[in-house]
């Protein structure tokens, strides 16, 4: 018998094991189904000697708390199922009956069986990776770069992006780092054909098909008050090891998930790092040159924002765990963390923000405590440029500005206006334009008006 059969049985035979152990076992039981009320009950029934009937209301709950299986983090499912007020109802009951819950039946789930996705599957080997991306073994070496020749360099034939420092007034400086069009190119083929199979948690809204800016933001909307916060340096503070362990979870091959990331990573060399223009606090810039000389996802790769979005998200499991229990609402546009709730978030907003920290230093990253907004009803709350009051709306100070320049275009002509030379003015208007109608239809049909009053 196996170790884990051992401990299966082990557990059938404990007459009273506790809440704890019952809603692991019973956690591990509903990630083995299939994640609706029908198959989560099943599971449950079968996992579990006990009352039978808590098992629909509390199947409704997980469903409704989380529209799919958690295989990411299974470990938020056992909190959720351990602090659901109908697990501990069903404790109760089976304890005041004299009859405690029992784990009748206990399978663990592996890891690959909670994270293996089929669309992933074809992916076995490096010889398919190299197949996908139309390269020989030699050349995908070339590019991912396993022996990590072209991360001490500064340019030449061994390097594949190139760094631009970019100044912020009084902020730490920025690095670009861009792949060459050769890299960019097989890491958009990764993002297309990989990485968009991949399940992200639903408080993702960046760089995410069917969301965006303004999905996330509409979460926040009439809220008593709203928690703007920040992450500081975020695509650097995601290792390449944080990339290699979120792909391998997906149920890649160790060796398909090493050269993957190696495509998608890189770290800077150090007289790039020697280069870094003033700005910012020594301790910002220390930990930036720190993060930065480790091999992490490249500010400036198409596939950063997605492979940002999977290795972080048991931070956003934990996050949004976090926010649930205190009755509050989380998302996230890539850096930007929001929450929102009524009075009672409003009443403790200092001690959920140490909360957060806490949780955000404990994955890997930090808070920049220089953006962080807490703001009630009575004052303006934005969440990723949008307003929330009331409904989404534009910053009026945005919308004023954009008016002024339509205004000022039928007067002078759009090139006179194109102070920041953009190749296509009119079409970056139009963008502009488009952006304001989304969230308020009455301010962009007066700027649509204003805009076919310009000479064209």
């Amino acid at each position: 018998m196996s170790d884990r059969s051992r401990a299966s049985a082990a557990l059938a035979r404990d007459p009273d094991p506790g809440p704890d152990v019952v809603a692991t076992a019973l956690a591990d039981a509903l990630l083995g189904a299939e994640w609706t009320v029908r198959g989560l009950v099943a599971a449950a029934t079968d996992a579990i000697d006990g009352p039978s009937r808590f098992w629909r209301p509390l199947a409704r709950g997980l469903v409704r708390a989380l529209p799919r299986a958690p295989h990411d983090d299974p470990r938020t499912l056992v909190a959720l199922v351990r602090d659901h007020p109908v697990f501990a109802e069903a404790v109760a009951e089976a304890s005041a009956r004299g009859r405690p819950l029992r784990v009748a039946h206990h399978v663990p789930v592996t890891q690959e069986a909670r994270s293996a996705d089929p669309r992933l599957l074809r992916l076995g080997t490096v010889a398919d990776v190299s197949r996908l991306l139309g390269l020989t073994v030699g050349e995908l070496d070339w590019f991912a770069d396993p022996g990590r020749w072209h991360r001490r360099v500064e340019g030449g034939p061994l390097q594949h992006h190139r760094y631009e420092w970019r100044t912020r007034p009084g902020r730490t400086p920025r690095l670009l780092e861009v792949p060459g069009f050769r890299l960019r190119d097989l890491q958009r083929v990764v993002l297309d054909e990989v990485l968009a199979a991949v399940p992200l948690h639903d408080a993702a809204h960046g760089f995410v098909p069917g969301r965006s800016a303004i999905s996330g933001a509409r979460r926040h909307v009439a809220r008593e008050v709203v928690i703007a916060l920040d992450l500081t340096s975020f695509f650097a503070r995601v290792t390449a090891g944080r990339v290699f362990g979120a792909l391998r979870r997906e149920g890649l091959p160790d060796a398909v998930a090493h050269v993957l990331t190696g495509l998608c990573t890189t770290s800077v060399p150090p007289g790039v790092l020697s280069r870094m223009p003033p700005g910012g606090s020594p301790e910002r810039r220390f930990a930036l040159r720190q993060a930065l000389a480790v091999a992490h996802l490249a500010q400036g790769a198409p596939t950063s924002p997605a492979l940002a979005n999977v290795a972080v998200r048991r931070l956003d499991s934990r996050l949004d765990g976090y926010a649930r229990a205190a009755g509050a609402t989380y998302t996230r546009y890539a850096d930007d963390l929001a929450f929102s709730g009524d009075g009672a978030l409003a009443a403790r907003a200092d001690a959920f923000v140490r909360g957060v920290g806490r949780i955000v230093g404990d994955e890997g990253h930090d808070l920049n405590p220089a953006k962080t907004r807490v703001r009630g009803a009575a004052t303006r709350q934005v969440v990723t440029g949008v307003v929330v009051n009331q409904g989404t709306n534009t910053v009026r100070s945005e919308y004023d500005r954009l008016r002024a320049v339509l205004h000022n275009a039928a007067d002078t002509g759009l090139e006179a206006q194109n102070r920041a030379g953009h190749p296509d003015f009119a079409a970056q208007l139009w963008g502009r334009i488009g952006w304001v109608e989304q969230l308020n239809p009455e301010r962009g049909a007066r700027l649509r008006a204003a805009f076919a009053r310009v000479p064209r």
